[in-house]
């Protein structure tokens, strides 16, 4: 049984496309900014205070060669709990993901196809084109990030703070009386880089996301957060998959080859 190809985030299909320029980062050569901690603490002061978060996420852009429109429900629970529907205008979901700790569920209802006890990063890599695990997507989804990483640290003019670690953190405030803002974080790793550029901050929270990397396959995604709701309760059997009899078991490999890994496999194998 063939899956429908693609299967990747928000596939509705219609063709999209992501034309507004990206924030423009500082080039260094920086100089020591023992302020940086300080300053990456204000800008994480909000978002390190999230437990959950439930929202629905609208989402339009391109993964490789495939437009795409459409949105998804998603929720997430400290530490390591995820959820994300793909509701299609009619009939079943288009898919649902649901991750805890390190076993993750996919199941396509329209394929009655399902993928079970796979790793969350590389499951939700099939089928977006990043990396991330549960907790990774809670950080992307409300622009947070690890603020003890902070191999180095750069004072770029007044209005630009680096924190290079594992990823590089991009502060920027317009003015001195403005507070902290996480504005892109470019993370690498995996054989993959790529980066998150926040936006439309409202009480200290982005509700635009940019998500783009020109490694293959090419990533250019935006994440427009509606109905958010932080630290509410959610029912913990959001998390918990009901898999229909009869679905047919997939593999980590058949969701890649459906989703916008296909690319990065058939360009490697040229």
């Amino acid at each position: 049984m063939k899956l429908r190809a693609p299967i990747v985030l928000a596939a509705a299909l219609l063709t999209a496309s992501c034309a507004a320029s990206l924030t423009k980062l500082p080039s260094g050569p920086g100089e020591a900014a023992p302020d940086a901690a300080e300053a990456l603490n204000q800008a994480l002061s909000t978002c390190q205070r999230i437990r959950t978060v439930s929202a629905e996420l609208s989402v339009r852009g391109k993964i490789g060669s495939q437009g795409m429109r459409g949105r998804l429900l998603a929720g997430l629970v400290a530490p390591a709990d995820a959820y994300l529907e793909a509701p299609a205008p009619f009939g079943s979901p288009i898919f649902i993901y649901s991750a805890s700790g390190d076993d993750a569920t996919l199941l396509l209802p329209r394929d009655r196809r399902v993928l079970e006890h796979g790793r969350p990063a590389d499951v939700f890599e099939a089928i977006a084109g990043v990396p991330l695990g549960p907790a990774d997507l809670r950080a992307t989804l409300t622009g947070c990030a690890d603020a003890g990483d902070q191999a180095r640290t750069q004072r770029i003019g007044d209005a630009w703070r680096l924190v290079s670690g594992t990823s590089d953190l991009y502060l920027h405030r317009s003015k001195a009386a403005d507070p902290w803002r996480l504005v892109a974080v470019v993370h690498r790793g995996a054989g993959r880089t790529w980066r998150a550029d926040y936006s439309d901050f409202l009480n200290d929270l982005p509700r635009t996301i940019r998500l783009t990397s020109s490694d293959a396959p090419p990533l250019d995604l935006r994440l427009a957060l509606a109905d958010l709701e932080i630290n509410g309760t959610l029912d913990p059997a959001t998390f918990r998959v009901q898999v229909p009899a009869g679905a047919a078991p997939m593999t980590i490999q058949e969701l890649r080859q459906a989703g916008p890994l296909a690319e990065r496999s058939s360009t490697s194998n040229e």
